[in-house]
């Protein structure tokens, strides 16, 4: 009698094509109905930013944001805003498809949602998330929730095929961090871009070291990304312990144990010192930045 082979999230070609390109796109991960839970809990907090003028711990808010005409680019940490989004990050299908990129043991070190509005929708220049939090080592990933469809007007993620395996490169400008890389004197090739499209419900994965950034959002709806950063439980922020105590740590795994024997590979490392002029997100530190790829 022949055994019966589990169904898996994610194929090994796909595994495949994240060895090689850095990125790949996995779809249905979450359901209509989880994606509908995720969207109703955004519009509250949305709805709350009308009380504020300037930006807040939880809030990065578009330039033209009113009481009138909230305009939100960005939740930070809604992972700990509402425990909904620490639940999604848990959701068995994406938990499969994590342990499979990256570890057995992974947790969560961060996450935002970033929303661009219709028809504006401020970009982010090219960048590597590595060059704001290096590890000990790169066994680290960013998740795209994709909380709307990914279309080509409305501002997709864009990403370098093969970058995770290159370089890190300069992302300061004056001696200071500014989270952004030159787009003249980095030397990459930024016509090789490649776009991820997808549906709500899909999932987006790319490597920490992998170059990215997006345009401005020019269709005429709003497109909204829950960005997950994950990294596996032996892989260390070389900057210190990110959360206030052992036991906070613990209580970001996903899924296995954490350790606290960090495992070292040899990556180039840059750190995001000294700090940006203007902190509190990569928009407001990219805001600096003189020379950028991608118009307002």
């Amino acid at each position: 009698m022949s055994a019966v082979l589990k169904d898996t999230v994610i194929s090994d070609e796909q595994v495949a094509e994240y060895r090689e390109k850095g990125f790949v796109v996995v779809d249905d991960i979450f359901s209509p109905a989880e994606v509908r839970k995720m969207n109703d809990v955004l519009d509250e907090l949305v709805e709350g930013s009308r009380q504020f003028t300037e930006h807040t711990p939880v809030y990065d808010l578009e330039p033209g944001h009113s009481p009138d005409r909230p305009r939100v680019r960005r939740i930070k940490s809604p992972h700990k805003v509402h425990p909904l989004y620490w639940e999604m990050a848990c959701q068995p299908r994406l938990a499969e498809v994590l342990q499979r990129l990256v570890s057995p043991a992974i947790r969560l070190h961060g996450a935002k949602i970033n929303l661009k509005s219709a028809e504006y929708g401020s970009p982010v220049e090219w960048h590597q998330d590595w060059a704001f939090y290096p590890h000990t080592n790169d066994d680290v990933l960013a998740v795209g929730v994709m909380l709307d469809n990914m279309t080509p007007d409305n501002g997709p993620l864009l990403v370098i095929p093969g970058s995770h395996t290159g370089p890190t490169h300069d992302h300061h400008q004056d001696g200071r961090f500014v989270g952004a890389m030159d787009p003249e004197a980095c030397g990459v090739d930024f016509s090789t871009a490649e776009p991820i499209y997808g549906k709500a419900g899909a999932c987006s994965f790319h490597h920490v070291r992998a170059i990215h950034g997006s345009a401005t959002n020019t269709s005429g709806a709003g497109r909204r990304l829950m960005l997950y950063q994950v990294a596996a439980g032996d892989a260390w922020d070389i900057r210190g312990l990110e959360e206030s105590s052992w036991d906070a740590h613990q209580a970001t795994m996903i899924a296995g144990e954490a350790s606290f024997v960090p495992r070292f590979v040899q990556c180039p490392v840059r750190l995001p010192y000294p700090e940006p002029l203007k902190g509190g997100s990569i928009y407001e530190s990219q805001t600096v930045a003189r020379k950028k790829f991608f118009k307002m």
